[in-house]
């Protein structure tokens, strides 16, 4: 599949803003933090995804009823679903100068009776952009930092109308956010996903 910039600008995705504040103090700590271990750019982007993937759980995992959607409340609560983590991840790559975009996939749930939209991250590296996914890895889920081929959570089934977005975002797609804002608690989050995106 071919990955496509929705912003032709590449320095729009290493951007700041209210979602993904890596201005804000706990992300730049965080990621000094994961920088001082590392020699270089591409290990730093390991570091930081296994930082969301494993110590941030998903919240649908753990049980944890909070929604979060910046990323410094993502890291500041410890907690959120694939889209925060996400989220979280973007402003830590940003902030070590790494451009990141926001992607997303269609898939099924409820043993496929419905869709969701799932939410990973694309990093850019050797003049390519590779999709990473911070979920969360758990029994039958197994996703790795790969440049060299995906290692994602989940690769869709076009047969179960499931669906790789093409598209990387440079902010996250408005319908994903305004649900992330407006949910009072997770299981109404998980409820009310969009089961498809708008390109």
């Amino acid at each position: 599949m071919q990955l496509i910039q929705q912003n032709p600008d590449l320095s729009a995705y290493l951007a700041a803003d209210g979602v993904i504040d890596h201005h804000h103090p706990l992300v730049r700590e965080t990621a000094a933090r994961l920088a001082k271990d590392v020699s270089d750019s591409y290990s730093y982007a390991q570091a930081a995804f296994e930082f969301v993937r494993d110590t941030i759980p998903h919240s649908a995992d753990s049980g944890d009823m909070r929604v979060t959607w910046r990323a410094s409340d993502v890291l500041e609560q410890g907690t959120g679903i694939c889209h925060a983590k996400a989220h979280a991840l973007t402003a830590l790559l940003r902030a070590e100068g790494i451009p990141t975009a926001l992607c997303y996939q269609r898939l099924s749930y409820d043993a496929g009776t419905g869709w969701c939209v799932h939410g990973l991250v694309a990093v850019r590296f050797r003049g390519a952009w590779h999709r990473q996914d911070p979920r969360g890895n758990k029994p039958g889920i197994d996703a790795q930092f790969s440049l060299d081929g995906e290692r994602l959570a989940w690769v869709p089934d076009p047969e179960s109308s499931e669906v790789d977005y093409p598209v990387l975002f440079d902010v996250p797609h408005r319908a994903v956010l305004d649900l992330l804002r407006s949910a009072p608690d997770r299981p109404y989050l998980w409820e009310n996903l969009p089961d498809s995106l708008t390109l």
